[in-house]
């Protein structure tokens, strides 16, 4: 661990930016919060001054501070890539929410300027870091289970239905919602990449926005080199709240993460509902001890750009097979780590 609390500068103080600054000033010791900035006004100073820190209205008070040496972005998604690019100029190490951006071109733009500098780059992939997830790796990865063959990851976010449909951008649930997904059976899986999707996506939550353009739910199905098969699924209005789960079956067992959601799984009826943020609460503060660690030990973080550029990759290949009702081939990105 780092010898002296790493300072953070927080950008976007939205519902994942304030769930964020709340874990970094209370739950990462190694970790603390010194700057939150937000163009809303009152909006930053509201969320971070309880919590010790300062609030700016523009991201370049924060990245031009000299009391700042890294940042956690938490800014809409389509700022995501200039802002990682604007970061690692400023010598800032960077962790950025998923996705790092909206192309593979954005995605790798944000890890050559992260690299040029030699600043930290991690992506917000925080399934890696729940406890039954990591288990469920680690299994895999010592053999316990034989050769992978198949392997299931699904989300289903919580909600009885969309408050604002007519919002979501097409394509979402592929680049925004599944990508973790798409992330979670790469690092299932390693040494492998995935050769081609096919996936098929609707509005059933909110059918009346089909034609806008609006994706809901979706299936993709999605195969790799070494022979493993993949389903990935996602639904935008779980009844019963957030769910996460995964299986790995291979030739001598299988493994499961996400069966402990506070109810049985066999009947998750509409009730309170769980967020990501109560369900996930320890990965999203695994990820951060994992972020400030490698920033302070001046190592790699565990999860990469390359691992950003292979979860996209797949998102983009199910636009196009969504598109066009076929198999797509999925782009071979280099510098990925098994």
């Amino acid at each position: 661990m780092p010898s002296s609390p790493i300072r953070i500068g927080l950008i976007g103080a939205g519902r994942i930016g304030a769930s964020h600054a709340a874990l970094l000033a209370q739950h990462v010791p190694s970790a603390r919060l010194v700057a939150v900035a937000d163009p809303r006004p009152g909006v930053a100073a509201a969320l971070a001054e309880p919590l010790g820190a300062r609030g700016e209205t523009s991201p370049e008070a924060v990245l031009g501070a000299a009391d700042v040496d890294a940042v956690v972005i938490a800014a809409s998604t389509t700022a995501h890539s200039p802002l990682v690019v604007a970061a690692a100029g400023a010598g800032k190490h960077v962790f950025c929410e998923k996705p790092a951006g909206l192309t593979l071109a954005e995605i790798e733009a944000g890890r050559t300027a992260t690299a040029a500098a030699g600043v930290a780059f991690q992506i917000g992939f925080n399934r890696r870091f729940a406890a039954d997830f990591r288990a469920a790796h680690d299994a895999v990865v010592v053999g316990r289970i034989g050769e992978v063959r198949m392997m299931r990851s699904l989300t289903r976010d919580p909600g009885a239905g969309l408050a604002d449909a007519g919002a979501i951008p097409p394509g979402t649930i592929f680049t925004q919602t599944l990508i973790h997904d798409f992330d979670t059976l790469n690092w299932f899986n390693p040494g492998a990449r995935a050769v081609d999707v096919l996936a098929t996506a609707d509005a059933l939550v909110a059918p009346e926005f089909r034609d806008a353009g609006l994706l809901d739910t979706a299936v993709v199905v999605i195969r790799y080199e070494n022979g493993a098969i993949a389903t990935a699924e996602a639904n935008f209005a779980a009844a019963y709240g957030y769910d996460v789960r995964a299986e790995v079956f291979g030739s001598g067992g299988m493994v499961a993460a996400g069966e402990d959601g506070g109810a049985a799984r066999h009947e998750r009826l509409a009730g309170r509902l769980v967020g990501d943020t109560e369900l996930m609460r320890d990965a999203y503060v695994g990820e951060f001890a994992e972020f400030v660690a490698a920033v302070g030990e001046g190592r790699a973080p565990a999860v990469t750009g390359e691992d950003a550029m292979a979860a996209y990759a797949i998102a983009e290949a199910c636009l196009e097979s969504h598109r066009t009702g076929t198999r797509v081939a999925v782009r071979q990105v280099t510098g990925v780590a098994a």
